[in-house]
């Protein structure tokens, strides 16, 4: 069985290789999925409240991304569909999400080693620019099918922070105690020889075939569907509206950002129902 797994994988890189040389253009679909652990107080919120808020949340977190792609060039961004406003009300019950490190258009050249990250944050758009980051991904030899394609898995570790939060209903407290631990973190994809080019959904790639499928553990990304070179063709525009800044420029701006609007919410807090921040993401 070893033996027959290491000759088809051997067989998928020859052609691989084959196909490289050929131009490749597709549009891929993703939805992504989180899983999330909150505990609450169950003193202050009701059983049902709770399973109100946690539908809520898994309903935001459920959302739809294309990835237009060629061999060199990819950009990925959410559905237009399927954008969502970042507060959410049910009845007496608010939320208000604060979430960091989405990608409003994220365009990659794998050839020239860089992104482009066009992102908003609280109304002012940030152009963030900056080389790749390289993933250490170790090659492993199981293999699944998803869809008509056949992927191989491959892994890596990172350290990533584990934000935890006290939420209180009470207008006269704060909301919000936020203390990060770093943890570490396996990331899974699965990959396919039969779509040659080193693309991903978000900040992934750098694998000898398309990612079809990253999890780390707390969020999914899967794709859908595949259109390989569609009849319309196929355009892949750099963005270049917003204020220029790197990666770690951009990070700084967005916690102080962050912090202020907390500050500012758990000033304004109404005292007539129940209001809750939840910060999900590093």
């Amino acid at each position: 069985m070893k033996i027959l797994l290491y000759v088809s994988l051997v067989l998928s890189l020859f052609f691989t290789g084959l196909l490289s040389a050929q131009e490749i253009k597709g549009i891929a679909t993703y939805k992504t999925q989180r899983k999330m652990e909150i505990k609450l107080d169950s003193t202050q919120m009701s059983d049902e409240m709770q399973k109100q808020m946690m539908a809520m949340l898994r309903k935001q977190f459920e959302k739809e991304y294309t990835l237009k792609f060629n061999n060199h060039e990819s950009i990925y961004k959410e559905a237009e569909s399927l954008n969502k406003p970042s507060g959410m009300s049910n009845g007496g019950m608010e939320l208000v999400l604060m979430t960091a490190g989405g990608s409003d258009v994220l365009y990659k050249n794998i050839n020239e080693n860089r992104f482009v990250n066009q992102n908003e944050l609280f109304g002012k758009v940030f152009l963030i620019k900056d080389t790749l980051e390289e993933i250490n991904w170790d090659l492993e030899k199981e293999t699944k099918n998803i869809g008509e394609y056949t992927c191989f898995k491959a892994t890596f570790k990172r350290m990533v922070p584990r934000p935890t939060m006290s939420i209180s209903t009470d207008p006269e407290e704060d909301s919000e105690e936020l203390v990060e631990e770093e943890i570490e973190q396996t990331v899974t994809a699965w990959y396919t020889l039969q779509i040659p080019v080193k693309h991903g959904p978000s900040e992934y790639g750098g694998l000898p075939g398309l990612i079809l499928e990253i999890s780390d553990g707390s969020q999914t990304i899967l794709c859908s569907k595949i259109v390989l070179n569609p009849n319309n063709g196929l355009n892949i525009n750099e963005p270049t509206k917003g204020k220029k800044v790197t990666q770690e420029e951009f990070d700084v701006i967005m916690e102080k950002k962050m912090r202020e609007n907390r500050e500012q919410f758990n000033s304004g807090r109404r005292g007539d129902g129940m209001n809750f921040e939840i910060r999900i993401g590093g």
